[in-house]
């Protein structure tokens, strides 16, 4: 017996007529955008021991915010993102970020002055905050209701390989980078000179690639009928579906863009009573993405790590495999994502990471060391992986209606971006007053509260066309 597939949205065709092929290519096009935000987001783990020894860093205070620095770009890129994705469109949104990250790296990675490398890195945090709304908008939105979830967790896929891309590269040149490059040097002093100034550099070569391949991609037909483009839109939809499928999505789009159309649709709008309760819930999906604790194993996994007994070597190589983990797990939330549903997914994540993360706080505190710090954080990162990291992006994508879904998307990823920072940044501190074991009671806390959230706040959204989402939110809001 087959296992059934995904039931197709009513006002779509059925999956046979898509050209899947032509979708999964524009889809990793865009995805290149969250490749580049996973390397330029966790290459800085690799990099900090070798960049706080050339730039003299010893206060919590300094070794805190060169750490966190990009999350402020971060911030004002997808406040930004918005309005950019607004006016300029998703396509060329996306040749923004790729410039913006190809510039950023280079400059980062040559920096000579503590302060320009903090600029740079700002700068590259701009080119992260911008992709992190537009890929997964720009996926959304071309994506068939039946295949929307696991295109969207393409974007997921891609941050994981940018993670893993970061941590497999951190590694080989902080171990062999002295030999392969300088004969004269110790790897120590060459990597404090020189090594992690390639770190940074490499993400060059994947953002001049977003920005080539991102130019021959489509517009997203959504943007293209609600800029009254609508010629356009059709023969895009054509080539992903059909002449049906073009016709029917065309009707169902400008049907509620007219139906919208006399409603305000600025910022002010997503303060209205009916909106409200939506951005509420894409706001405490993203900070729960954070506070749950797992990207302190990635922005903080040499000091996590180091703590555990291991040395540099080992550190390094533990990163690789905490991101293999992190890919394996992504591709099994691709296969489930459209099976399972979106807000079960969550409820299982919330729960286990939080249950993980209770665990390490006892071997914290009974002072273990070694493999049961790494066996557990590899079973909260793979926990993360399935649900958390994938489905909150997916859902902060579907809920918001199209007239407001950039504005929508842009808060809550701020917000994303806000809490990434408070969680990075306060790290040093908070391990510092309460241990490793009270820092990791407070985020297995935190996913604890989530389950209860998520359980009474978020709605079922799979196996719907986002015409159909913005239907049954609407109703159940006007109830």
């Amino acid at each position: 017996m087959h296992s059934a597939g995904p039931i197709p949205s009513p006002s779509e065709p059925s999956a046979q007529q898509f050209r899947l092929g032509y979708l999964i290519w524009i889809a990793t096009v865009a995805a290149l955008g969250g490749f580049l935000f996973g390397y330029d987001w966790v290459v800085i783990g690799g990099a900090k021991p070798f960049y706080e020894s050339y730039f003299h860093l010893t206060t919590e205070t300094l070794i805190g915010w060169a750490n966190s620095c990009a999350l402020v770009g971060c911030l004002a890129g997808s406040l930004l993102s918005g309005m950019i994705g607004d006016r300029l469109g998703r396509k060329r949104s996306l040749l923004l970020a790729g410039a913006l990250f190809a510039v950023s790296s280079v400059l980062t990675g040559w920096a000579f002055s503590f302060t320009a490398f903090i600029a740079w890195r700002i700068m590259g945090g701009l080119a992260i905050g911008l992709a992190s709304n537009i890929s997964p908008l720009y996926i959304a939105e071309i994506s068939p209701a039946q295949w929307r979830g696991r295109l969207v967790s393409l974007n997921q896929l891609a941050i994981v390989c940018g993670i893993l891309g970061a941590q497999i590269f951190d590694w080989q040149i902080g171990t062999r980078g002295a030999h392969l490059f300088s004969g004269s040097l110790s790897a120590a002093t060459w990597n404090a000179q020189y090594g992690w100034r390639w770190m940074f550099t490499a993400v060059a070569v994947p953002a001049v690639l977003l920005f080539v391949l991102a130019s021959v991609i489509p517009e997203s037909p959504r943007w293209l009928i609600s800029h009254h483009r609508t010629a356009d839109a059709e023969t895009i939809l054509a080539r992903m579906g059909g002449r049906d499928y073009s016709d029917s999505m065309v009707h169902s789009i400008a049907e509620h863009l007219q139906h919208d159309s006399a409603r305000e649709t600025g910022w002010r709008e997503l303060a209205s009573p009916g909106v409200r309760r939506l951005v509420l819930i894409g706001i405490g999906l993203a900070v729960l993405q954070q506070w749950s604790g797992i990207n302190i194993l990635f922005n903080y996994a040499e000091e996590v790590y180091r703590s555990a007994g291991y040395g540099v070597n080992d550190i390094l190589f533990n990163i690789v495999i905490t991101g293999a983990i992190n890919l394996v797990f992504t591709l099994l939330a691709m296969l489930f994502v459209d099976r399972l549903g979106r807000r079960f997914l969550m409820l299982l994540g919330c729960a286990s990471v939080g249950v993980v993360h209770i665990a390490l706080a006892i071997v914290y505190h009974l002072h273990l060391r070694g493999l049961p710090i790494l066996l557990l954080t590899l079973c909260a990162i793979g926990c993360y992986a399935m649900t958390l990291a994938p489905i909150t992006w997916v859902l902060i994508t579907e809920i918001f209606p199209t007239r407001i879904r950039a504005r929508g998307v842009s808060l809550a990823v701020s917000a994303l971006w806000a809490s990434s920072f408070l969680l990075t940044f306060s790290f040093p501190a908070l391990t510092g007053a309460f241990g490793q074991s009270g820092a990791f009671v407070v985020y297995g806390v935190t996913c604890l509260v989530g389950w209860i959230c998520v359980r009474g706040l978020v709605p079922e959204t799979k196996g719907r066309s986002l015409e159909q989402i913005e239907d049954q939110i609407e109703g159940a809001t006007a109830h």
